[in-house]
């Protein structure tokens, strides 16, 4: 199945941690309640320092990002193993975080989830891209393109990720291969 994402994209820098991508206070929200789960992307991204990120990734009184795509530096999503912190980045309607490198706990909570394409790069994008910039994700290329200049950027493969993402998660995945009764 084709995939391509098309936006404007949110950069940030290295270790971008779990508390930083959803704080603790937003924890007790429950992702499988519709209304929570909206207010839990609400507050994505909503520990990141004003200071070091002035432009906010939802903006005051918004409910979602106008941000498809976060580009990161290296060792995003460390921290702590909160599965929420994939699960806010979707429900604020982002689709795929590109970076340098991720913590393995959130690149699995990502796929388990479905919530997110976790994508490395090949290159440091957060030097060369800004916030607000237009960019075209094509997953079946493994390329990223900034629309304004037309410059391809190469990205790592996600292997048999893919598959369980596209699916929708972890559960999904079984349930559509056959190894878990669909029920």
């Amino acid at each position: 199945m084709s995939k391509i994402i098309r936006g404007k994209v949110y950069v940030v820098r290295d270790n971008i941690d779990t508390d930083q991508i959803i704080p603790a206070q937003y924890l007790s929200l429950l992702p499988n309640v519709p209304e929570e789960y909206e207010k839990l992307g609400s507050h994505a991204m909503a520990g990141l320092p004003d200071s070091s990120y002035p432009e906010r990734f939802i903006k005051p009184g918004a409910m979602d990002a106008e941000y498809p795509i976060i580009i990161g530096g290296r060792n995003f999503g460390c921290g702590s193993s909160r599965e929420h912190a994939p699960v806010a980045l979707g429900a604020a309607n982002c689709e795929a975080v590109v970076a340098e490198g991720f913590a393995r706990i959130f690149f699995r909570n990502c796929v388990a989830t479905g919530e997110i394409y976790p994508i490395e790069s090949t290159q440091r994008l957060c030097e060369i891209f800004k916030t607000g910039d237009e960019a075209e994700l094509d997953l079946d290329k493994n390329e990223m393109v900034a629309v304004e200049t037309g410059q391809r950027y190469a990205l790592k493969p996600l292997g048999d990720a893919r598959a369980v993402i596209d699916a929708g998660g972890l559960f999904a995945y079984a349930k559509k291969t056959g190894m878990i009764a669909a029920g």
